[in-house]
């Protein structure tokens, strides 16, 4: 839904939504919040879903209202008066879920008997678990938390009416089918099922068929495509120059506010630790944090006290925030999916937005694949100059001198002031105050190379000696198979199998061949020039008080382990 501060304008707008069929007390709610014409998928699914007892399939990408597509339906159609759990929204994080109880609370709050409550995993269950006994309308949970309730026989779904899959796309790339399995067969054959997702695997089509009953579907825009109102951008930049090239990025804009992907937490941290030391006002959200650090980097970064957030995918899942004016792809996901995800945080309700890739050279065939799948397209940018920068930024200071306030105390002391510049022309005196507080830009970009001629020789295959060490791993060469004491009883799927591996020993996903998981270990596969990075970083790790091994490294690797990586404590 969009936005305006025009009640003249609201007023106009307001039939649109009474058009759509949701009760009056419902639409001056909507309008009190500020919003006046329906997004394309609310005036689509909103009508469908009250006239009709059908499931329903809708595809629309991230930003385009699809909390308020199935939200506002499900609080015309609860009954308050009937005092148990009628309707679940299933969404894959914790932040998602607690951004869809906020929503709907925000809708609802003219209804006073409605009780919405959220449940998700990082939380203290026992608090949830008494909120959840005095009775719920509306249910928000993660998968794993709910299934966790259900078992514990807190959470009571025999007479649920309505059933909504949130992201769903996003809950398989998770590896969430076991627990939806499990979920759907706590709940009545006859309920409706309203899916939801940016994009259409062929695993949520399967949860489609598996699940529902002749759904009607529902599309804005083509097939997995991206926000149109993003520009899609990429750089080559390889190991030892990306962060340079970033900061690049992030200097040439003073008002940038972006957000920054990696693919593991432990890239987030380094990253969000790395441009803070450097004097960004940064921070990072990822899976080692609880859940009230992570409430609290997020409330920073909504009030714009950080500007720059390093995240990763799981983490990032259910951002919602204003005028994100750039997202950054410090690594490319392996799942080509996500990048839908990532892009769709900025050029949201409206707004427009930069998608920029920093790739390495040997994965452009990636940016064929993305534009296809994606329907896309990609362009090449230009990495700012030095002086570029320096003159971008210096613009803006001298733009924020010439529109800043005079404060009238300030003014008291003009005859005095005038008194010390006496004899400066305007000229001098302009030079003078932008020299004293640009010196640093100037001195971190005096000398200053430009990277896109770098570029250009990279194209004609010129390496340095640290690149050629930086991409040894990324070559095809055979696979070994090696054997983790860790299993089925530690790690829910093999999805959960791979991000443990990828996330202690910094190698990539497609590494990693056949895995073998059983109860209390896993044999698996990996790339032969990778084995020795796997077995060291498993070195002296303790997993619920056990230590952690690994074994099956050949004799002749074994000495390697301790140069090419360091102790994980």
């Amino acid at each position: 839904m969009h936005r305006v501060f025009i009640n003249r304008t609201r007023r106009l707008y307001m039939k649109d939504f009474e058009r759509l069929g949701l009760s009056l007390p419902l639409v001056e709610r909507i309008e009190e919040l500020g919003f006046i014409s329906p997004t394309e998928i609310q005036t689509k699914a909103i009508p469908t879903l009250l006239e009709k007892s059908t499931d329903l399939v809708g595809l629309a990408q991230t930003g385009t209202g699809k909390t308020a597509a199935f939200g506002l339906p499900l609080i015309d159609l609860v009954e308050t008066e009937k005092k148990y759990t009628q309707a679940l929204v299933l969404a894959p994080t914790r932040e998602l879920c607690v951004q869809i109880a906020r929503e709907l609370d925000q809708f609802s709050s003219h209804l006073r008997d409605l009780r919405i409550s959220a449940v998700y995993g990082g939380a203290d269950i026992v608090k949830q678990i008494r909120e959840v006994k005095r009775g719920v309308h509306i249910l928000v949970a993660t998968p794993g938390r709910l299934r966790d309730l259900i078992r514990r026989n807190v959470v009571d779904l025999s007479r649920l009416g309505y059933l909504v899959l949130d992201e769903a796309d996003e809950m398989l790339n998770m590896g969430f089918k076991e627990e939806i399995d499990d979920i759907l067969q706590s709940v009545p054959e006859e309920k409706l099922t309203w899916l939801f997702s940016a994009t259409m695997p062929d695993e949520v089509s399967r949860i489609a068929n598996a699940y529902m009953n002749s759904p009607v579907k529902l599309s804005v825009g083509e097939k997995n495509t991206a926000n149109e109102d993003i520009d899609h951008q990429f750089v080559f930049a390889r190991p030892s120059e990306k962060y340079e090239i970033l900061r690049r990025f992030l200097d040439v804009d003073g008002s940038m506010f972006g957000l920054i992907f990696t693919r593991t937490r432990r890239d987030a941290k380094e990253l969000a630790d790395q441009l803070m030391q450097d004097g960004y006002n940064a921070d990072a959200l990822h899976g080692d944090m609880n859940q009230i650090q992570r409430d609290r980097v997020m409330a920073r970064f909504r009030l714009r006290q950080i500007n720059i957030l390093v995240a990763t995918d799981v983490a990032a899942r259910g951002i919602d925030v204003k005028d994100i004016s750039h997202v950054f792809h410090y690594n490319l996901s392996d799942d080509i999916s996500f990048y839908t995800h990532r892009s769709g945080r900025t050029a949201r309700a409206g707004n427009t937005g930069i998608s920029l890739i920093l790739l390495h050279p040997r994965d452009k065939y990636l940016l064929g694949r993305l534009e296809k799948k994606v329907g896309i397209r990609i362009t090449k940018a230009r990495i700012p100059t030095g002086r570029e920068i320096c003159e971008s930024r210096l613009i803006e200071q001298i733009q924020g001198i010439r529109n800043a306030e005079v404060s009238d105390e300030i003014r008291d002391f003009l005859p005095e002031i005038l008194e010390e510049l006496e004899g400066l022309s305007k000229e001098e005196l302009v030079l003078k105050i932008a020299s004293l507080s640009f010196s640093d830009f100037l001195k971190t970009y005096r000398n200053a190379p430009d990277l896109n001629g770098e570029q250009r020789r990279e194209k004609s295959g010129k390496k340095s000696s640290s690149d050629d060490k930086r991409e040894r791993g990324g070559k095809k060469n055979k696979k070994h198979r090696l054997f983790i004491n860790i299993g089925s009883m530690d790690i829910d799927n093999t999805a959960g199998f791979i991000s443990l591996i990828c996330e202690y020993s910094q190698i990539r996903g497609q590494a990693i061949g056949k895995i073998d998981l059983h109860e209390k270990h896993t044999f698996f596969e990996v790339e032969e020039s990778e084995a020795d990075l796997v077995v060291s970083a498993f070195e002296g790790s303790i997993m619920d008080g056990r230590p952690i091994r690994v074994n099956g490294l050949p004799e002749g690797k074994k000495k390697l382990k301790k140069r090419r990586h360091k102790k994980r404590r």
